[in-house]
Formats: C-alpha cells, sequence, structure tokens
C-alpha cells in the first residue's frame, strides 16, 4: 500500500455502517371495510278470501334519516413524494450526530447511489475509492523501519479516529428510522445494479459480517513494499479481503469500537 494509493482509500468500514444505517421495513397501509348494505323488503301483501273492491288507503312509511349515526371516514391523505436530494439526505443524516465535524467528512454529491455501491461492493468483498460517501483522510499512510524490518506506525491510525467518534455517535434507533424512509428510494436504486435475485438486505448483512470476521491481531504490524503498495508480511493478514484489510489498518482500539457499533446493527437488524 503506497502512501498515494492508501491516501486515495477512504475509510470504507465507516462508510459501510453509515451506510449500515439500515434495517427492511414494509409498511402496509390498512384498509377500511366496505359499508355493508341493508335493504328493507316490503311487507307481503294478504289477499282476501271474498273479492270485493277495495280502495287502498294510501300507507305512509317514515324513512328514517340515519346519515347522522354513520361514522364520517375521512380518506387517508396521500404520502409526500420523497425528497432523495443531496441536500436533504444529508441534512437527516447530520441531524443524528453531535460532531460538527460529521459535516465536513461527508461528500454530498449522488449520496443515495454511493451508498447501496458501496455496501453492495464490501458485500463482494472489494472496495472502491469512486464510490465513497466520506472524504479521504487528510494525513496518509506512515510506517516505521526497526531492526531492518518496517512496521505500522501507531500515528496512522489516529488518522480513522474522526471517523469513529462519528460512528460511534450515531443512534442506532434513529438510523434504521432513516433508513426506513429510504428504503424505496435504496432498493430502486439497488436492482439497477444488482441480479434480480438479490436483495439490498442479503448485501447489508453480508458487508456486516465480512467486517465483524476480521481477527484480531497483535500489535505492532510487520509490512513491505513491493514498490507499488504495501502488503502484510504474514500471508493470513495478507489473504483477507479488501475490506478486511482496510480495518486492520485503523488500529485495534478503532477496531474494537468499530465492531462494537457492527454487532449493535446486526442484533437490531
Amino acid at each position: 500500500m503506497s502512501e498515494e494509493n492508501s491516501k486515495s482509500l477512504v475509510p470504507h468500514f465507516t462508510i459501510g455502517v453509515v451506510v449500515l444505517v439500515v434495517i427492511a421495513a414494509l409498511i402496509f397501509w390498512p384498509s377500511e371495510p366496505e359499508p355493508s348494505v341493508i335493504t328493507e323488503m316490503p311487507a307481503p301483501v294478504v289477499e282476501p278470501e271474498i273479492p270485493v273492491a277495495v280502495v287502498a288507503e294510501p300507507v305512509e312509511t317514515e324513512i328514517k334519516d340515519t346519515s347522522d349515526d354513520m361514522p364520517m371516514v375521512e380518506p387517508e391523505p396521500m404520502p409526500e413524494p420523497l425528497d432523495t436530494s443531496d441536500g436533504t439526505v444529508k441534512t437527516k443524516l447530520l441531524k443524528l450526530s453531535d460532531y460538527d465535524s460529521f459535516a465536513r467528512l461527508i461528500i454530498d454529491d449522488a449520496l443515495l447511489e454511493r451508498f447501496v455501491v458501496m455496501t453492495n461492493t464490501l458485500a463482494e468483498e472489494e472496495v472502491s475509492g469512486s464510490n465513497r460517501v466520506l472524504v479521504q483522510p487528510d494525513k496518509p499512510f506512515r510506517t516505521y523501519q526497526q531492526a531492518e524490518k518496517q512496521w505500522i506506525d501507531p500515528a496512522s491510525y489516529k488518522r480513522y479516529t474522526p471517523y469513529v467518534d462519528v460512528l460511534a455517535s450515531l443512534e442506532t434507533k434513529s438510523l434504521l428510522q432513516l433508513y426506513q424512509e429510504y428504503k424505496p428510494a435504496i432498493d430502486g436504486i439497488f436492482a439497477e445494479i444488482s441480479s434480480p435475485s438479490a436483495t439490498f438486505n442479503g448485501k447489508l448483512k453480508q458487508a456486516i459480517d465480512i467486517l465483524l470476521d476480521t481477527p484480531e491481531i497483535p500489535m505492532p504490524v510487520e509490512v513491505y513494499n513491493d514498490s507499488v503498495m504495501y502488503k502484510f508480511v504474514d500471508p493470513q493478514l495478507e489473504s483477507l479481503s479488501a475490506p478486511q484489510k482496510q480495518l486492520l489498518r485503523t488500529g485495534p482500539e478503532n477496531m474494537r469500537r468499530i465492531k462494537a457499533k457492527l454487532r449493535e446493527i446486526k442484533e437490531a437488524l
């Protein structure tokens, strides 16, 4: 992972969790039952045994007005069109955290589309800087040398702390309520990039499980530079998926906090 390459990689795990904002919800509008119609049948006419000329007196039938007794059923209001504009989505996300830094971290361009694509990418065990929804860290990835070996500099872990602070501040219930609101739009976007048998909820759970399966490792972490990027010396770590290796680069404390939030969201799911 070269400094230039690593700087272009956003903390996708954190982005994923902001997208993991989410659980599936179906809202059924109750329908009013159709009122039953009661028809009064006229009384049977009995013919007299001896035919005689009879002049029938008109019979007045009092028809009672029952309109006042019937409950008034007001039609349900039509729901307002969902506002999926970037400004509205960003505003609602920012209301979920007290951290002012959250506003500076969000990329307010095609937010919902980025959320969906990023989650799908994580579930496929990949990362992509082109679909990031949070800005990249200011400080570059760093290493130090000791005993003719290269190790990840603990200072590199701190560049992810602002993202994790925001993540930890997000209240899970509010995240899920926001996801409910935008679920129809999210499903529509996902349908355009996925196979008919796939669901966004399934991809979401896959992304969570992939990150939770990232192993805990002792510090410091040895790496080497293959002239293109830094790689883990431990072959087991290097064989992990791209999202898992990115999560390892946040450091043990940040990873612990991220996993705690992921478990909380998974339990809610």
